[in-house]
């Protein structure tokens, strides 16, 4: 939907960033213990010869299996919130005015109670189709990935600021401008009627 490119923005505007995508891959990492846990709770099938977690097969499995799925986000989580939120009060202990956590299921986990305010970045489902094939995703392995998380309508109806990432790159830009210029004095030209 186009968050990671916000975060590379935001962080070009000087907003420090958390991507939780980055801090589950970290802690799936050898000699981590939720490696283990996986291990435990999914057997060798879901890891490379190597010893290191076959993330292909482990999303094949728990994309075609709510209840696996359930088992995963159970072993995750918490570990991705307690290390994200660790980030966050560093942000506040050192007096930075803002920062951006990049969270792709912010509602469905409750985490939208631990911030601010919410942005939710998006764009149209043809787009949205478009760049997940273009990372080798077949339609199947889209809509299991679509059908793991709310509507879009309901994120955006939930949140509090929305960016439309099918726009140019600049307008994209410019929407964070605007909305990070609540916070950060001179970071927009103009600041938004819902700061």
């Amino acid at each position: 939907m186009g968050k990671s490119t916000s975060g590379q923005l935001l962080m070009q505007l000087g907003v420090p960033v958390v991507d939780t995508d980055v801090l589950a891959r970290q802690a799936v990492e050898p000699g981590q213990a939720a490696l283990s846990e996986i291990r435990e709770k999914f057997g060798p099938a879901v890891f490379l010869p190597d010893g290191s977690l076959d993330r292909k097969e482990l999303a094949r499995l728990v994309f075609a299996n709510p209840a696996a799925r359930s088992d995963l986000e159970a072993i995750l989580h918490p570990r991705i919130r307690a290390a994200w939120s660790a980030e966050a009060e560093s942000w506040r202990k050192a007096s930075r005015t803002c920062g951006a956590v990049i969270i792709p299921l912010l509602f469905e986990t409750g985490a939208e109670r631990l911030v601010d305010a919410t942005v939710c970045v998006t764009c149209s489902a043809a787009m949205q189709a478009s760049r997940l094939h273009a990372r080798g995703w077949d339609a199947v392995q889209i809509q299991q990935r679509v059908e793991a998380q709310w509507p879009v309508e309901k994120k955006i109806a939930r949140s509090d600021f929305v960016v439309w990432s099918g726009a140019p790159l600049e307008v994209h830009a410019e929407q964070l401008r605007k909305i990070i210029g609540c916070w950060i004095p001179g970071a927009s030209r103009e600041h938004t009627s819902r700061c």
